[in-house]
């Protein structure tokens, strides 16, 4: 009688199981024991919702060739032709106080002198005040002159902005470096002016058709005007909220 625990031999032998292509899993590792100071803390994983993807502009952030928020918006980037003019307007309206003086020494002058209404001939009642009204006019012509100097030439060239371009947020730069040109090329565009003034003033209207809005002494001058947004002044802005 044979074994029942014995393999038959005349049975066939079934060949083993492959292999598992994927490594068996790792052992588990045991609970961490029970601790008195309290359940432990398992920081959670930041969420990733609302946030942008790779590749992606985030919210609130222009896209390349966007204006940004305070940028001039208009599709053409140069300065419109009425902000030109009312800035230059400006400058003029800040030479006012001069010429109220430069008048007023002429009333000076004249309260002096007398005219014959017969013969025409002058004759100086008070030659000191003569003197006087002379000194008014040529003090007040010259503070002019210096004022106009320091505001179109020195000022424009170190910044671009005269106080007229800077009220009307409007900026004169070179159109090849996108910079201020200096105070001495800013006089020589002053010079080229005059070729504006030619044949009815057309150079100074040329910017309402013109593409870049130049007139011909910023053609000549490779220069060009364009929008200048103001800065927010931050040194007054409310406090942030409290924290808690």
């Amino acid at each position: 009688m044979s074994d029942p625990n014995q393999p038959d031999p005349n049975q066939p032998v079934s060949p083993p199981p492959p292999p598992s292509a994927y490594p068996p899993p790792p052992p588990a590792y045991p609970a961490a024991p029970p601790s008195d100071a309290g359940p432990v803390y398992t920081p959670t994983p930041p969420s990733t919702y609302g946030q942008p993807q790779y590749g992606q502009p985030q919210y609130g952030q222009p896209q390349y060739g966007q204006p940004q928020y305070g940028q001039y918006s208009d599709q053409n980037p140069y300065a419109h032709w009425g902000m030109r003019v009312a800035a230059r307007l400006l400058d003029g309206v800040l030479l006012i106080p001069f010429y109220i003086v430069f008048f007023v020494g002429f009333g000076i002058i004249g309260s002096n002198v007398q005219t014959d209404p017969v013969t025409g001939d002058t004759t100086t009642t008070n030659s000191s005040g003569v003197a006087a009204g002379i000194v008014i006019i040529a003090v007040a012509a010259l503070v002019a002159f210096g004022f106009g100097i320091w505001n179109q030439i020195i000022r424009q060239g170190r910044t671009g902005q005269s106080l007229g371009k800077q009220w009307m947020s409007i900026k004169l730069i070179d159109e090849r470096t996108g910079q201020p040109m200096g105070a001495g090329m800013t006089f020589v565009r002053e010079l080229a002016h005059l070729i504006d003034g030619i044949a009815c003033y057309i150079g100074y209207l040329w910017p309402l058709w013109d593409a870049k809005r130049q007139t011909f002494a910023d053609k000549i001058m490779t220069t060009v005007v364009v929008p200048s947004p103001k800065i927010p002044d931050v040194t007054h802005a409310p406090p942030p909220y409290p924290t808690a």
